[in-house]
């Protein structure tokens, strides 16, 4: 069993070649590591250790693990590999007995044909050991193409180039999408047999993936002479070698972009919450990234970070009418429109402007959806507490669209229905005094002492909440971007751990 001052040994993936495809956490385990181990040939050389080499310290322990023979004809070839993987895991395992970490390099992914598993399967069983997974080969290479491998239900086999030819031959006639290893003196045989399995016209040949030297072209187009062990036969699957096609009319076989386009054009509103990415919820993420062009006030826009591929039409905030055409009209031609409103569309924002537009004749075939957003009213409420937390209304203070009696008439209702109130457009530069008078229709049916919380800016940077009471309510305090929360008969402020926390129950 392994002992708790042991060392740990760590079979670590390098990646294909390319010493930033090593992972972070495989750089920062070789460089923290007692002992560093890797293989090579005779020769003294190690790719695994020439990969990792900006990663090591300098002063550690390295072990370098020589085989005995690689390619050459020995009389027991396997005697020998066996021999030499036995002695090299003991070398290993004295430095893991005296508790030092130790970390062995492989090429590629450690368990997808790499030696580090002959070094797993001898010293797992007495030593903690953990595997750090590796980009592999066959990801290098198909990159190295720019060559998807498999597209849909195609089937990708991987085959070691050392099978004989006729079993070669035979797995790839029966799969889709092959990746054939292990090249160099096999690769005659290689190529035979994807001539003998008829798919020698698509096979692709590429020579050291990510390294310095890369080399890729047809499978049949390589001399021999010239294939090093670092090299892949790749097979892509028909499907996922395939070109889409461009839309064409069935009938005359014209290009039908224009109308595939035309198709797909519609309006979406979105709501972006009160403040940054953050508010967004995933579903406007994507409408946003799917755009073509982006419609709305401009601040609200400049909240949405530029696309280049994107059309922007900002507008004053008071053309809501025009705003709405101006995207209606964009999509009838086929773009695919965003109509961006902070918070949530439908409330007091473009929602409503679209969608009355969108019901003139003219535009009753565009397609227009709504997606919700992040209140303004929920994120000043959640900064408190819950202050919303029972039966609440939402009133806007602005009579430009709606008479001034008409706010007062709806506030004193709500004050007389006891209701928890979110009061939006509060004030701004043309109606300074509306704040005042909101609070003085409101003391005529709530107490004085009822809590009231101002949000401005919640989320952004220049976030202030302010916990008063309708009595001691300044007006000064309110500015368009804040948001007004009077409670209800029944809402309570509390201080807890320092923090002023308003909410209102759920019962009576």
């Amino acid at each position: 069993m392994p002992g708790t001052l042991y060392g740990t040994l760590y079979g670590v993936g390098l990646g294909p070649g390319d010493p930033e495809l090593v992972t972070i956490k495989a750089a920062r385990l070789i460089g923290a590591a007692d002992v560093v181990a890797y293989h090579s040939a005779r020769h003294g050389r190690s790719i695994a250790r020439g990969i990792a080499e900006p990663y090591l310290r300098g002063d550690q322990v390295e072990e370098q693990l020589v085989y005995p023979v690689t390619t050459e004809t020995v009389t027991d070839y396997q005697g020998a590999i066996d021999a030499f993987y036995a002695e090299a895991a003991a070398r290993l395992a004295a430095h893991l007995e005296a508790g030092r970490d130790v970390v062995l390099l492989a090429e590629g992914d450690p368990l997808f044909y790499g030696s580090y598993m002959h070094m797993h399967k001898r010293l797992a069983g007495r030593f903690r050991a953990e595997v750090v997974p590796g980009v592999t080969s066959v990801a290098g290479a198909a990159a190295a193409l720019g060559q998807p491998l498999v597209e849909r239900d195609e089937v990708l086999t991987v085959l070691p180039g050392t099978l004989p030819r006729e079993e070669l031959a035979e797995r790839l006639r029966a799969t889709d999408s092959a990746a054939v290893m292990k090249l160099g003196r096999t690769f005659g045989t290689v190529r035979g047999a994807f001539e003998d399995a008829g798919k020698l016209d698509r096979a692709r040949f590429v020579e050291r993936a990510t390294m310095a030297g890369e080399r890729t072209g047809a499978l049949a187009d390589v001399d021999p002479a010239s294939v090093p062990y670092f090299s892949i036969a790749i097979l892509p699957g028909e499907v996922a070698a395939s070109v889409p096609e461009e839309p064409t009319d069935p009938v005359s076989g014209d290009s039908r972009q224009s109308d595939y386009r035309h198709s797909r054009g519609g309006v979406t509103v979105v709501g972006t919450g009160p403040a940054g990415r953050d508010w967004l919820t995933p579903q406007t993420a994507a409408a946003l990234a799917e755009a073509d062009d982006l419609v709305g006030y401009g601040p609200y826009l400049d909240r949405v970070p530029p696309n280049p591929r994107q059309t922007r039409h900002a507008s004053d905030n008071r053309v809501e009418a025009e705003r709405a055409a101006h995207a209606l009209d964009l999509a009838a031609g086929g773009r695919s429109v965003v109509v961006v409103s902070a918070g949530d569309p439908g409330v007091f924002a473009m929602a409503t402007a679209v969608l009355e537009v969108a019901s003139e004749p003219e535009y009753l075939d565009v397609p227009v959806r709504v997606l919700p957003g992040l209140t303004a009213a929920q994120a000043v409420a959640a900064a408190v507490g819950a202050p919303l937390g029972h039966d609440y209304a939402m009133i806007s203070l602005s009579d430009r669209l709606k008479p001034w009696e008409t706010v007062v008439d709806r506030l004193v209702h709500a004050a007389q229905a006891d209701l928890a109130i979110a009061i939006y457009n509060p004030r701004s530069k043309a109606r300074p005094w509306q704040v005042g008078a909101a609070r003085d229709a409101l003391l005529a049916h709530r107490a004085p002492e009822t809590p009231v919380v101002l949000g401005r800016d919640v989320g952004g940077a220049g976030e202030r909440i302010t916990v008063t009471t309708l009595g001691e309510l300044d007006p000064e305090l309110v500015d368009m971007r804040t948001l007004v929360i009077v409670g209800s008969s029944r809402t309570r402020t509390v201080t807890r751990g320092g923090r002023t926390t308003v909410f209102t129950p759920r019962h009576y």
